[in-house]
């Protein structure tokens, strides 16, 4: 059915379709928010949907198109955004009640740049408070369902909403951020393609911060070649973030198809396969027999910053910043925020010369990783230690949350502390039928080579290919 076809297709396919006149961006808007209206209360991915506004947009994407004005390769897609992306007349909640009447006076930048490229907006996605946690439980707002299964799994996050979106075909790509993993981490437990940044690629400017220092832009799609167009949009220099000045700039989307032979990929060891799930494992090592048949250069090695940096106490840079920026909710609204952001308090304790020494132990740190990596094109591991686990499991369950958390945080959260770009991508499924994440590591601003092996490894396997069978 054409339906089916849509809910799956990825925004390659879809801008395809209507940029030769098979598909009415109109017509594709209408599927779009009927499959949100009849799935959302079920799966929780929007909290905020826009209807009058997307067709709207369809309508203007549609008349241009007819007018011989395309306006680039994602003319006409529709998309969603996570709560903490501002868009001019709709709460920023940032996943609180608490802000429920935080009303932006313009879009942020990332909106923008996707409306001038033609894109239709469907909404606004859950995320976990604050954009905080790294299971993805919402107490306040609601938790997304991960759509592998009827009974309730954790979805990951904080873009967990955007990756719910995505995975059930309630909307082709969304936006997120990712400041400790948490656009790789539902990725990966949702099935998705999840695209972090270097900081300084993309602009943060309008997007309701955690971290300074580590908060990314971006993104959640059914496909490398996807995340690839649409970070050819989002990314370049603007006024509103000065971390995106003086960043040489680059266009991967020119060279994701260009093969991975002779680049030389290597397994991160130890730290990042230590105590992982045995099918997670399995399955992420089969990944290097794909790359060295593609004509990479496989190799296993010790990262002993990764385990330098796992071992420091380097949340005192986050939880100082987390709490400078949101010590008002913190000191004023404590009763009625997540548990999970209570982490945030004991920034308010951090001396000044303790958090300096953290950043400049972080410079030394990013120096010896680019020396140790100087001969390494990737690194690759699982982006999780295992796949989803029910909600039951860890909720109202402070133990087993403390317990279960590090596996689902520990082998993202390094990278953003080194500030290296990652894609995660599906490379295999647990035998209870839940996605498993490959996780490709590239040194920083060099988005085009992660981008590159894992377009080469999507296109080797079929994992992609896969889709939940609950809400089809």
């Amino acid at each position: 059915m054409l339906k089916d076809y849509l809910y799956y297709a990825t925004v390659t396919q879809l801008a395809e379709k209507i940029h030769c006149g098979d598909l009415s961006p109109v017509n594709l808007t209408e599927h779009l928010l009927e499959r949100i209206e009849q799935l959302n209360t079920t799966l929780r991915a929007y909290i905020t949907v826009t209807p009058e506004r997307a067709l709207k947009e369809a309508q203007e994407a549609k008349d241009a198109l007819n007018e011989g004005n395309l306006l680039g390769p994602l003319h006409g897609v529709p998309y969603a955004v996570k709560d903490i992306f501002d868009v001019k007349g709709l709460p920023t909640t940032a996943g609180t009640n608490i802000l429920s009447d935080n009303f932006p006076f313009s879009d942020c930048s990332a909106v923008k740049r996707l409306k001038r490229a033609g894109m239709i907006l469907l909404g606004k996605t859950y995320t976990s408070q604050l954009a905080a946690d790294i299971i993805g439980i919402n107490h306040n707002q609601g938790t997304p369902h991960n759509p592998w299964a009827e009974n309730e799994h954790i979805p990951g996050g904080s873009s967990s909403g955007s990756a719910v979106a995505v995975a059930s075909g309630l909307a082709p790509m969304a936006l997120g951020s990712d400041t400790a993993g948490s656009v790789r981490t539902p990725a990966s437990l949702c099935g998705t393609v999840g695209l972090k940044t270097t900081v300084g690629r993309i602009s943060r400017n309008g997007v309701y911060p955690l971290c300074w220092s580590l908060d990314t832009v971006g993104l959640l799609t059914r496909s490398v070649e996807d995340a690839a167009l649409i970070y050819e949009v989002l990314k370049g220099t603007d006024s509103g973030d000065v971390s995106t000045f003086n960043v040489p700039d680059h266009s991967p989307k020119y060279s994701i198809k260009a093969g991975i032979k002779n680049l030389k990929i290597t397994f991160g060891e130890t730290i990042l396969f230590d105590d992982i799930d045995p099918e997670t494992e399995k399955a992420v090592r089969e990944s290097g027999e794909v790359f060295h048949s593609l004509g990479a250069k496989v190799s296993s090695m010790e990262i002993p910053e990764f385990a330098e940096a796992n071992s420091i106490d380097w949340w005192k840079i986050f939880s100082s910043e987390s709490y400078y920026l949101n010590r008002n909710l913190i000191e004023n609204h404590s009763k009625e925020l997540d548990s999970s952001v209570q982490w945030m308090v004991g920034g308010q304790k951090t001396k000044a010369v303790d958090y300096f020494q953290m950043l400049r132990y972080q410079t030394e740190l990013k120096r010896k990783l680019s020396e140790t990596l100087s001969d390494v094109d990737a690194i690759i591991s699982p982006t999780t230690a295992l796949p989803a686990i029910p909600i039951k499991t860890v909720d109202s369950n402070s133990e087993a949350y403390e317990k279960f958390k590090p596996k689902y945080m520990r082998n993202t959260q390094l990278g953003n502390f080194l500030n290296l770009c990652a894609v995660s991508l599906p490379c295999g499924f647990s035998s209870k039928g839940f996605p498993i994440g490959l996780m490709i590591y590239a040194k920083p601003f060099k988005e085009e080579i992660a981008l590159r092996i894992a377009y080469a490894y999507e296109n080797a396997t079929n994992w992609h290919n896969h889709h939940p069978s609950l809400f089809k």
